[in-house]
């Protein structure tokens, strides 16, 4: 009678979680563009990531490529886009696993998300790229395979997880039902908000409510627990010796950090271009991203460092 009354609380359990998760994704509706210009899709491997293009096609080819997080996405730029459109032909897709692209139920690695970003650069004539975050450290990888006329990275790093991996959290987060109601709270509205207080961002005054929406609803939309589970159990970490690699590109490098960054310190940005050879560029009231706190200085940044590739 016990076992039986157990079974009985287990499956309501199990019916209550998938309930509130299908009420979830339904609240969130389908994903429209974060940022405002031509909309595109470039099918990769199957899938079909979503880019957003702007300005003049016969202006420099500038890419920009979006951090890894729970709720990464192309927004990320919302706030350098239109400012950086006025000088450079701008692109910036949504990795796949992230915002409009695909998000097949993969277990993400960073060997994929380097093999993207050098096969998306390739399409381009030497683009100049701004990368932030793990990002940062799938470019490096990648120009050793394309050419690129330089790189801005912003808090750049190799390892954004657990190191080794940990496989027992990824398998628990792709979990039918348990994984997506950890999810559900991981991605929950109080979640984003305090992520982004704690390392985002150093006012979160510059947070709006539109936005924490925005980032709300990426994170609802069908199979968007796959790539953070990877992302979180540590193995969207990449191999590379960041500096070395950095260090042998031959083109421009500017590295951008902000002097509140936390856990990738300041510290970590001066050792970082002392080893690379890469000026680097502090910001003052800002964590791991200046480029939204301080959008102008930064688009004036990123032209005084791609003004030597010209």
């Amino acid at each position: 009678m016990k076992l039986r009354r157990a079974i009985g609380y287990a499956a309501l359990g199990v019916g209550a979680a998938t309930g509130v998760h299908r009420l979830l994704r339904g609240r969130a509706g389908d994903l429209e563009p974060a940022l405002d210009g031509d909309q595109h899709t470039y099918r990769w491997r199957g899938m079909n990531v979503a880019f957003t293009a702007a300005g003049d096609p016969d202006d420099p080819t500038l890419v920009l490529l979006h951090g890894v997080n729970v709720a990464g996405s192309s927004g990320e730029f919302r706030e350098v886009f239109d400012r950086l459109a006025d000088r450079y032909r701008v692109v910036v897709p949504d990795l796949p696993g992230f915002g409009r692209s695909d998000r097949p139920p993969l277990r993400y690695s960073a060997a994929l998300y380097e093999d993207f970003v050098a096969a998306f650069l390739d399409r381009f004539d030497e683009p100049a790229v701004v990368a932030s975050s793990l990002a940062g450290a799938y470019v490096a990888r990648a120009a050793e395979r394309t050419e690129v006329s330089g790189l801005v990275l912003v808090c750049p790093t190799a390892v954004a997880g657990p190191d080794p991996p940990a496989e027992w959290l990824r398998e628990l987060l792709r979990a039918p039902v348990v994984g997506s109601a950890l999810f559900d709270l991981v991605a929950s509205k109080p979640s984003i908000r305090y992520f982004g207080a704690d390392h985002g961002y150093y006012d979160t005054d510059h947070v709006t409510e539109s936005w924490t929406d925005y980032q709300w609803r990426t994170t609802h939309q069908p199979n968007a627990r796959f790539a953070p589970a990877s992302f979180v159990s540590g193995y969207l970490n990449s191999d590379v010796d960041l500096g070395d690699a950095l260090s042998r590109i031959d083109a421009p490098v500017t590295v951008v950090w902000g002097v509140d960054a936390d856990p990738q310190s300041v510290e970590r940005g001066r050792d970082l271009a002392a080893e690379a050879d890469a000026r680097l560029v502090t910001f003052e009231n800002a964590k791991l991203l200046p480029h939204v706190e301080h959008p102008e200085r930064f688009v004036d940044v990123v032209g005084d460092a791609l003004r030597a590739t010209a």
